[in-house]
């Protein structure tokens, strides 16, 4: 690395840090923070994998989670299973859920959810275009969305979203 230019060592340097994500100092982190203001959530307008579009005002009126994530990624891998845990213990009470892929194509995310069941809707950004939106800078990223639209929780980094702490925040935002 050290015949090659400044700009090029950066580039790997700064590779490497988004794909480390938050998830080395999410345990140093509070457990999960308001966001200061609330703001509308980026529309989006994607297609899940049997190809059905789906669109941010589907999920009106409902509190929606939104995890971002992708297969390479290994905290994303570690969280799922806690994401299908708290989506069988949320799906009744009026809560949607959706994992949006960022970068990869629908071939590669299916043979994903074979080895790795998601038991909710799977939506794709194959181009990375709505995680730009939503202002994604690592992964997991998940947000929480008011059923009136507005971003009230970006979390960063993985979390065991089953535990009776997260379940009661999802629940107390009803």
């Amino acid at each position: 690395m050290a015949g090659r230019p400044l700009s090029s060592r950066l580039c790997a340097l700064g590779l490497f840090i988004f794909c480390l994500g938050y998830t080395d100092w999410a345990s140093a982190r509070p457990a999960i923070s308001a966001v200061p203001w609330l703001e509308p959530a980026p529309p989006f307008h994607l297609q899940d994998l049997d190809g059905v579009f789906h669109h941010l005002t589907d999920f009106r009126g409902r509190l929606l989670i939104v995890n971002f994530w992708a297969s390479w990624c290994s905290p994303c891998r570690e969280e799922l299973p806690s994401m299908n845990r708290a989506w069988a213990e949320l799906r009744d009470e009026g809560v949607a859920m959706l994992a949006i892929n960022l970068g990869e194509d629908r071939e590669a995310v299916s043979a994903f959810t074979k080895d790795f069941p998601i038991d909710f809707n799977v939506l794709l950004d194959s181009r990375g275009n709505i995680g730009m939106r939503w202002q994604v800078t690592s992964m997991p990223t998940t947000f929480v969305v008011s059923p009136r639209g507005e971003i009230v929780y970006r979390i960063m980094g993985s979390r065991e979203w089953d535990s009776d702490q997260l379940l009661q925040l999802v629940r107390d935002l009803k």
